[in-house]
């Protein structure tokens, strides 16, 4: 690892060299692109060269051509350069119709297929610049209480490494801030003219072919844990790893799926599907949009962390309209 008086003797601008000449396969042209002359652009690459002990880029016929030294270096130098570019857009102004930045963030699968369309939407509209990462979280159960299955998402947030996570989670520590977007309760789905529809008894929801959404594979979910303590099991006949996959076998088979009631309202019309409510006493999860006190005074992570409460709260542009029969 270099030392800071190491570090202090590295041009940053020969990463952004770099990653100009990676882009447009040709000196000539990457010169233009960054307003330098090509022997400009020659010598800031002999210079990286010495630097990083590798070729870089070897001629061809129609420009150059990555070593795979360069190719291996490609990520981690885009990555760095997004990260500055995010602070210093961060250290100015935050105007949504002009930024350009890149946030991140995370929730589980059933939950960014109910906000990420209508954010989508507000941000081509809002802030057309803004770029965002989705990353999928997973609970961390392994025999942990329901109130610690996050805790690796919160020190994700505490580190920077994630701007905003949606969770169904209960208030989080103090130092965070949060928002209530909605509650979440469970719904049976299936396709139309499914049997269960007709009869949505305790005795017809057991005697169905049921499928599970499970990341890692687990046949067993909280459903089985709520029949348990009722006394009664079901039968899982598939477990598919996304709650996409689970909407279109719905839609294709008899399974039945006891799905978040947002979740298939908003794609019950697309996959063809009817809801009827779960035979067993369940108490609805709040989920909340979640982010450090600390990233809370980024004007631009405050922004979207309003922009998604907008999306999902009360009011929000696209109502939640389920079909049921």
């Amino acid at each position: 690892m270099l030392k800071p008086a190491q570090l202090i003797r590295i041009d940053f601008s020969l990463l952004v060299l770099f990653s100009t000449v990676l882009e447009e396969g040709h000196v000539a042209r990457a010169a233009e692109r960054l307003n330098m002359t090509p022997s400009a652009v020659s010598h800031g690459l002999r210079r990286l060269r010495r630097l990083l002990h590798d070729p870089l880029f070897l001629k061809t016929p129609t420009g150059v051509a990555p070593t795979e030294q360069a190719l291996a270096l490609a990520g981690p130098v885009a990555e760095v350069l997004a990260r500055v570019d995010g602070i210093v857009s961060s250290a100015g102004p935050f105007d949504p119709k002009t930024a350009r930045r890149c946030f991140s963030i995370g929730a589980p699968d059933a939950i960014s297929a109910i906000f990420l369309a209508p954010l989508v939407s507000h941000l081509a509209r809002e802030a057309p610049a803004i770029d965002i990462r989705l990353l999928q979280l997973i609970p961390q159960h392994h025999g942990k209480p329901t109130s610690q299955v996050w805790e690796a998402t919160l020190a994700e947030l505490d580190a920077h490494r994630l701007d905003i996570a949606v969770l169904p989670i209960g208030p989080p520590p103090p130092r965070f801030a949060s928002r209530l977007l909605f509650e979440e309760d469970f719904v049976v789905a299936m396709r139309q003219d499914h049997p269960l529809a007709r009869e949505p008894s305790l005795a017809n929801y057991l005697a169905m072919r049921h499928m599970l959404v499970s990341a890692i594979g687990d046949g067993y979910g909280v459903v089985d844990a709520k029949l348990a303590e009722e006394g009664h099991a079901r039968r899982v006949a598939l477990t598919v790893p996304n709650f996409t996959m689970a909407l279109i076998q719905l839609g294709e088979s008899d399974l039945v799926a006891t799905l978040p009631r947002h979740l298939v309202a908003r794609h019950a019309d697309r996959f063809g599907l009817v809801t009827c409510p779960v035979p067993l006493p369940w108490t609805p999860d709040p989920v909340r949009a979640v982010a450090s006190r600390a990233a809370m005074a980024d004007a631009g992570i405050a922004w979207l962390f309003e922009a998604l409460a907008h999306c999902t709260g009360p009011g929000a542009e696209s109502p939640f309209v389920a079909q049921s029969r």
